[in-house]
This record gives structure tokens, sequence and C-alpha cells, in this order.
């Protein structure tokens, strides 16, 4: 189809703005000096092996840990019966609620030398030093993520098996395959396509993470970028190495890519209730092993970092800052509820021009301005300032560094690029209810162009855009990396506070705005269990 310039400049621009920040990163390449060059020397002699093992180590301990933890609970809710199965259903799902640097902080309170696990154990039984080894440390980091990101492959394998696993289990069940045979050759194959892709998930926010590795004084690429940037202050440095971690994260988006094809190409129609989809019931001491192999990750995931922080916030209430969370909580939702809709807006432009365009200039243009998911807040945050730098050096009077890093204007432009996807992917979905015969009619009778959107497509997309809105907001509430370098002065965010306080040892402060944010974090969680009961 031949391309209208007029009527696709927008989508043009649009797409321009979102992918800026990973172009720029990639054109840091162009600008090789010998002042960037002397660094990365320096640090591939020093700390960049150190970078690459930990953040592979990390990665390949989460990946197994999450699909262990993942598949196995998503295994037992949707192949078994057994007492508290309907209620596991939906709380494996409460980790997703919660931050893992918030997971992090709460363990560190309780868990510490100076915590009251270790000094009440000291003063019951007499002992001396410590009684639990360090909790800041790679294997501390792996606890922590495991516990909070297996939510992607549970949520991805569970729907697999719910909808492909039951009719081929009883048809290998009446062909006299026993069970273990049923799930190791029939259930979890069918399930691998989700969890490769629930894992690669999980893969992306271990290395996007900056809260957790920081807190915990773990040397990854993402903690690298930012000591390139703020303590040896070479932008060049600092974004070639954010080009490496952005390879590594276009690896593992390509893989989740392909996983995701694959799980389409199997999806068969699901059928109807009936005998063959009833889970298998369990009895005796296999139930209860069903039961403890659900009730461990929503423990570990977010019981027990809930009371943690309860707890230290009861012990800390006399010198909570209750003054100054409502100037947090006021600045996270005014950047919160601006992201939103922006980013809704922005979504519905991409998804009515690939409605209306259908061709393969516009749905590629709109692929590559919804990957900005899968971009490290690191990479967004170095890739938005490097431009900065460069005009500023071409035009010394230019005021581009006071709208970008002074006001809102930055740490928006990064939230949509990182998030626009999120709220891409929503209204797709509500596109994909609306029949193509609509629009057809609605030109017929003199509705077409902007029009079509406001009066035909806008109705039945509100519920769509609503969730997209909500999503986006919950998003930018917990985001860490971005916030903490572009938050314009006097303007901090609960996460940022949260990071802030944490990282000064007051872990009792902490709990507030961190408790905020999990209570921000339980909504779309509860609308998502909500869809998967009805579903």
């Amino acid at each position: 189809m031949r391309v209208r310039p007029l009527t696709d400049l927008p989508l043009l621009l649009l797409a321009a703005v979102l992918v800026l920040p990973v172009l720029a990163v990639l054109g840091s390449w162009l600008q090789w000096n010998e002042a960037s060059a002397q660094i990365l020397r320096e640090m591939a002699a020093t700390v960049l092996p150190d970078y690459a093992l930990t953040s592979l180590g990390l990665c390949l301990a989460v990946g197994v840990g999450t699909a262990v933890v993942g598949t196995t609970a998503a295994a037992a809710v949707t192949l078994f019966d057994f007492p508290g199965r309907r209620t596991f259903e939906w709380a494996l799902l409460l980790p997703l609620a919660m931050p893992a640097y918030v997971i992090a902080y709460a363990y560190t309170d309780f868990l510490q030398f100076s915590g009251p696990l270790q000094t009440m154990l000291r003063a019951r039984f007499g002992l001396e030093g410590r009684v639990f080894p360090e909790v800041r440390n790679v294997y501390g980091a792996i606890w922590v993520f495991v516990f909070a990101l297996y939510p992607y492959v549970y949520l991805l394998a569970r729907t697999a098996l719910a909808e492909r696993a039951a009719h081929l289990m009883e048809a290998a069940r009446l062909l006299g395959a026993p069970l273990r045979r049923r799930i190791t050759r029939v259930a979890l194959p069918l399930a691998r396509p989700a969890v490769v892709a629930g894992v690669a998930l999980a893969l992306m926010e271990t290395l996007a993470d900056f809260g957790v590795v920081s807190y915990f004084g773990i040397q990854t690429f993402t903690t690298g970028i930012y000591k390139a940037w703020l303590s040896m202050d070479n932008r060049i440095a600092a974004a070639q190495l954010a080009t490496m971690l952005l390879a590594v994260v276009a690896v593992l988006l390509a893989l989740e890519t392909r996983a995701q094809h694959r799980l389409r190409f199997a999806a068969t129609q699901r059928r109807g209730a009936g005998a063959e989809s009833e889970p298998a019931p369990l009895h005796g001491g296999a139930r209860w092993v069903a039961w403890l192999i659900c009730l461990l990750p929503v423990v570990m995931g977010f019981v027990l970092p809930l009371a943690f922080m309860l707890r230290a916030l009861v012990a800390e209430s006399s010198s909570l800052p209750w003054e100054r969370f409502g100037q947090w909580a006021f600045h996270s939702l005014r950047l919160g509820l601006i992201s939103a809709a922006l980013a809704v807006a922005c979504a519905l432009l991409l998804a009515f021009s690939v409605r209306r365009a259908q061709s393969g200039l516009t749905r590629g243009v709109v692929r590559l301005a919804s990957l900005g998911y899968a971009v490290p807040g690191a990479v967004i945050v170095v890739g938005l300032l490097l431009p900065v730098g460069w005009l500023q050096q071409a035009l010394p009077q230019s005021s581009a560094g006071y709208w970008v890093t002074a006001t809102v204007l930055g740490i928006v432009w990064a939230y949509l690029v990182r998030f626009v996807s999120v709220a891409l992917q929503s209204v797709q979905s509500g596109y994909a209810r609306i029949p193509a015969s609509l629009d057809d009619t609605a030109r017929m009778l003199g509705s077409a162009g902007p029009a079509l959107l406001a009066r035909v497509h806008w109705p039945l997309l509100k519920r769509s855009a609503a969730a997209a809105a909500l999503l986006v907001f919950v998003d930018v509430m917990k985001e860490l990396p971005a916030t903490l370098v572009l938050r314009p002065f006097n303007s901090d965010t609960l996460a940022v506070v949260a990071y802030q306080l944490a990282r000064d040892e007051r872990l009792g402060e902490a709990a507030l705005p961190s408790i905020a944010l999990v209570l921000v974090g339980l909504i779309p969680v509860v609308l998502l269990s909500r869809t998967l009961r009805s579903a």
C-alpha cells in the first residue's frame, strides 16, 4: 500500500520520539574518542569481566529458579485438585504487586545482623557474632528475584496448561499412560514455549533492575552504566556499556517473541467444561505436597516481605515522616497520571494507524515504537541525556538540558519510551474485538479518519483504554532507575524515597513508601485474578 506522507507524519514523529533513546545509545559508537576508549580498556581489564560474569550467573540462577517455581506452581493448580487450590490460583499472583527492591529491603531489615531475628536469637540463646549469613549478596539477590518474578512464568504456563493440556492428558489416560508419563510427556512439553517466554520476561526484568543490585552492592551491567556516567563522568563509555546490555536484552526479546509465536501456533480451541477438563484429585501426602509447592512462593514473595515491612512500620511509627509522605505521594500520582494519559493517547494513535493503514511500513514503525518495555531504564536514561549533551555542545545557549533534567518533560519522556508498549498491548486487544466491517459501515456513513476513532472506536475501547492507563500508572509508580536520575529537583517519588531511605539504613522509615507502592500494585493484580477466574 502506498504511504501517505501527510497522514503518516504524526505516526513517524511519535515513533521517532519513542525510538530516539535507543538510536542515541547505538550512535554513541560513532563518537569514539580516546577518553572513552581508555575508560573502556581500563574497565575491560578490571571490572567489565566481573559485570559480565555476575550478570550471567544472576540470569542463569534466576532463570532456573523462576522456571522451576513458576512451572511447578502452575502445574499444581491446573492439573490437580487439592485443598486451597482455588485460593492459590489467584494468591500466586500476589508477588506481582511487590517490587523486587521492596522485597530486598524487607528481608534485609529482618535478617541483617542488627535485625530483630538475629538480635532475639543472640539474646535468648546467648549466641555471639552473626547467626545467619549476610543477606546482601548475589545469593540474596537470586532469592529476591526468583520469588518476585516467578509470576511471569506461572501466569503464562498456567494459561498454556489450562488451554491445551486437559483434553490431551485425558486422551493419554484413555490410551493407558500413567499420571507421571502424562505430565512429563504431554503437559510439560505443551507448556515449554510458555515457560521460555516467561523466563525471558523475568530475565529482562533482572537485567533492567537497579534497586536490588545497587542496594546489595552487586556489580552488574546496570550499576556499571551508572558508575561510568556519574562517577567517571564519561557519557560515551556509559552509552557503550549500555549497548552491550541492550544486545543481551535484544537476544532475550527475540527468544520471548519466538516462544510466543510457538505458543500461538500450538494453541487450540478450548473445549467446554466437562469431565475431561477436571483436574485430577490428589490423596494422602500428595495433596499436602502440592499445597506446600503453592504456599512457599506466596509466603516468600509476598506474605513475609509485607509482614516484615508492617513490623518495621509499627516499630518506627513515632518517627515516620508522615508530613512529607503526602508530597511524595503527590509527585508519584502526578507523574503516574500524566504518563498514563499520554501513553494511552500514544497507544490509540499507534493502534489506529495499524488498523487504518495495514501497510508493512506502518506495522514495522509501530512494532519498533513498542519495543521500549524491553529496554532497561538505565539505557533509556543514557539515551535521553546523550542527545541533550550533543545539542548543548553544538548550541551552548540551548536550554534543552533544563527542559529534560529540571522539568517533568524528561522523566515523562522516559516513561513513555518504557511503557507505551504496555498500553499498546491493551488497546490492541480491544481493537481485536471490533470487527473490521464496522469500519466499512462507518466510512459509508461519512465517518473516516479522526472521526472514525472518536465516534466509533473510542466508545468501544473505553474499557481497554482504562485498563491500559491503570497498568501504565502502576508501572510508573514503581519505576526506579529512570526516576532516580531524571526527576526534577525537590520532586522525590515514593520509589525514589524508599530507595534512598533504605540506602541510608533507615529501613523503618522506608517501610512507609514501600507499603504504599505494594498497595498500589495490588490493584492490577486483583483485576487480573478476577479476569482469570471469569475466563
